[in-house]
Formats: structure tokens, C-alpha cells, sequence
């Protein structure tokens, strides 16, 4: 099993992320993650989906998702050639005498403490889903009482992918 971050172009269309994710379900395929948001033309969203699956699988997914009508482009976002980003947002139950501990290490990530509360402090955390994961793997043993995170936002690298729609 590997994974793939697919980078589509549809149109801003009410319905059109039910019916991307209506196609995963009915062939079985499996998502890892799916963010969504419009883009500089508000006509267009840009939706960033990660697959997983085996090589036949994962070309199957992008040739199907291809083929739905709001679909404008669709293409692999390769981690050397592009940037990836997720936000995380967590909540940890923190008393006084460790809430310097639990800063520092936000620190670290260059974390931003977004509430602080008498017994919880949320931390907002953005960058590669690595960096996140080893955030999380830090705070091990202490009591992370809710945890949000949006998924994967990519572009690529540079000007050569650029789609430009005219309509």
C-alpha cells in the first residue's frame, strides 16, 4: 500500500464533493484525507485528496475521478515537486506546573498557543504531516483531550503546473 496526494480543479458546484466522495465509496476506495476550499477564481475549487492503495488502485481512483463531469483537472501532487501542509489543532489538559514544559515544546514547533484555560491549553500547530505526527509523539503521556486536524493542502512547486481555465 502507498499513498498518492491528488490535487483536482472542479467546479465550484454545489454537490460536487459528494459526488467525488460517492465514487470512493462505491468503488471501495479509501481516503486518507480530503480538504477543499475555493480558489482565486471563486468559480473553481480546488480539492486535495491522499489515496492509498496498490499501483492499479490508485491509477483506477485518478481515472475515475477524471471522469466526473465537474472534474477540470486532476493530477498527482509529487511530495519533491510540491509544498504539503496541514493544520492540527490540540487540546491538552495542562495544570500550572507543566504548562512551561508543554509551551516549550510548542515552542519547539513553532506551535501557537491559541487558548489557555485553568486546566487545557489549545495549541495550533501547521506544517508537514511528519512534523505534526512528531509533535504529537512529544506530548506521549500527557492527556490530549481533543485533537483536529484539517488533512493535506498542496500546490506545486513553481509555474510549469499551473491550469488556467478559460470559460
Amino acid at each position: 500500500m502507498q499513498k498518492k496526494v491528488f490535487q483536482l480543479l472542479v467546479d465550484n458546484t454545489s454537490g460536487v464533493l459528494s459526488r467525488i466522495s460517492g465514487l470512493f465509496s462505491r468503488r471501495g476506495y479509501n481516503i486518507e484525507s480530503i480538504t477543499a476550499g475555493v480558489t482565486a477564481d471563486p468559480r473553481f475549487t480546488r480539492i486535495t485528496i491522499v489515496a492509498s492503495g496498490d499501483d492499479v488502485i490508485l491509477e483506477q481512483i485518478e481515472k475515475q475521478v477524471a471522469k466526473l463531469v465537474d472534474v477540470r483537472d486532476i493530477h498527482e501532487l509529487i511530495p519533491e515537486e510540491s509544498v504539503y501542509r496541514e493544520l492540527a489543532m490540540v487540546k491538552v489538559r495542562c495544570e500550572a506546573e507543566d504548562r512551561q514544559s508543554i509551551l516549550a515544546t510548542a515552542n519547539i514547533f513553532r506551535g501557537n498557543i491559541v487558548d489557555v484555560s485553568p486546566d487545557s491549553l489549545i495549541i495550533e500547530i501547521t506544517g508537514n504531516q511528519s512534523k505534526i505526527d512528531a509533535f504529537l509523539r512529544l506530548l506521549e503521556g500527557r492527556e490530549i483531550l481533543e485533537l483536529a486536524r484539517t488533512g493535506i493542502a498542496g500546490l506545486g512547486r513553481g509555474t510549469d503546473n499551473i491550469i488556467y481555465l478559460d470559460e
